[in-house]
């Protein structure tokens, strides 16, 4: 596991720099980039290679015992996942809120998330595309994540899908016009471009 400095705003000296487990293409991580941006918090990236098998390695399952990125470490405190990650991030560091005040709007905010994080996103995780290859043909894992996707985004949406759904799946955005519109605002936000997976310490190099 590779460690790098990710300063994303301001954070005052007396506090210890949080530290994040992550991997460059995961979009659980990549919301959790979007959040610590948003909100101005510095953090240590700390690159998981699952392609390597490095959640498995016995120094990070005292991390995280479940094996998944993200992970993370704030002083004694270590949280797992990432919906409740940008939950304790919420709480714990109010400022620049995530979250409308306004009780319905902050509901619909969470139901929105919480059906990404489980109708959506688990669906195109490595070991349910390595399984869609293995039981049913090479090349199918795709199509079939498509399909998923395509019946996600006719309920909800969220940044790192959509960005996956663009880059990484090939879906056609003409039939969402609304989240294409969303897309694009996304990508000209420097909190948002700063968590792009391909801009992570990790990501393999272009070159």
């Amino acid at each position: 596991m590779a460690e790098a400095a990710a300063p994303a705003g301001e954070t005052p000296a007396a506090e210890a720099k949080l530290g994040l487990y992550s991997y460059w293409r995961s979009s659980c991580s990549h919301r959790v980039r979007i959040a610590l941006n948003l909100k101005g918090l510095e953090y240590e990236y700390k690159a998981v290679n699952l392609l390597k098998g490095e959640h498995s390695d016995p120094e990070f399952i005292k991390v995280n015992p479940m094996k998944f990125v993200p992970a993370l470490v704030d002083g004694d405190a270590v949280i797992g996942d990432s919906y409740a990650i940008a939950l304790y991030l919420e709480d714990k560091y109010p400022e620049r809120a995530l979250l409308p005040q306004d009780l319905k709007m902050k509901a619909l905010n969470l139901q929105i998330a919480s059906i990404v994080c489980s109708g959506i996103q688990p669906l195109h995780n490595l070991t349910v595309l390595r399984f869609i290859e293995q039981k049913v043909g090479t090349g199918e894992s795709i199509p079939w994540t498509q399909q998923q996707i395509d019946r996600g985004f006719t309920d909800v949406f969220l940044a790192p899908q959509i960005y996956a759904a663009v880059t990484r799946f090939q879906i056609n955005m003409s039939n969402y016009p609304s989240l294409a519109r969303l897309h694009e605002e996304y990508m000209k936000h420097p909190a948002f471009q700063a968590a792009l997976p391909d801009r992570q310490p990790d990501a393999p190099s272009s070159t």
